[in-house]
């Protein structure tokens, strides 16, 4: 369920947020080591009180909504659902990798961004006014598929119930807004000669 805990980190703090209500009700909160804990602890017994609330804070219907939340991820088996799908998904969209285009596609389970520049070099950006994540964008709701676009940067992040089936129609989605955009770049390069 957390990067810590793929990556074996040992963390003194985790956030949490979206995760504990699928992002359906506000609430967050902060896991904390015992180290820590026990350091809070023994300042606020000196200070009297931790204060770390405020309006909403400890709001029942929030933590209702998170304890039924993490209740199905564990009876669904969400996290094996993610790790027995998310190679086809991670290996059939980094098969692109060798794009002209493509700098470098990053990421991990079900989240996926890829970062398009000149001469597969991060330090060779497109000029952006030529808007290629943008474009590609463009070219993937084209054929039915949304990705976040942020500069020339694209994420992707399928929902947890994909087939291996729309899977396989991602991957091609993504491989004809690739060559629309390849085509596209090409098409700008000899414009400005």
């Amino acid at each position: 369920m957390f990067g810590c805990d793929k990556y074996n980190i040992k963390p003194d703090l985790v956030s949490l947020a979206k995760a504990l209500s699928s992002a359906y009700m506000p609430i967050g909160a902060v896991l904390v080591s015992p180290e820590v804990s026990e350091v809070i602890h023994s300042q606020s017994n000196k200070l009297g009180t931790f204060y770390h609330g405020s309006t909403y804070s400890g709001h029942p219907v929030s933590y209702v909504v998170a304890i039924e939340t993490l209740k199905i991820y564990k009876e669904r088996k969400i996290a094996d659902q993610v790790k027995s799908i998310s190679p086809k998904f991670q290996d059939g969209v980094k098969a692109f990798s060798d794009s002209p285009i493509i700098g470098e596609i990053r990421g991990t389970g079900l989240i996926l961004g890829t970062e398009f520049v000149d001469n597969k070099s991060p330090n060779d950006p497109f000029p952006p006014e030529w808007g290629i994540g943008s474009y590609f964008g463009a070219q993937c709701e084209k054929h039915g598929m949304l990705v976040r676009v942020a500069g020339d940067n694209i994420m992707m992040s399928p929902p947890f119930i994909i087939s291996p089936k729309e899977i396989d129609e991602l991957i091609s989605i993504y491989g004809k807004a690739l060559r629309a955009t390849e085509e596209r770049v090409k098409e700008l390069k000899s414009q400005q000669k």
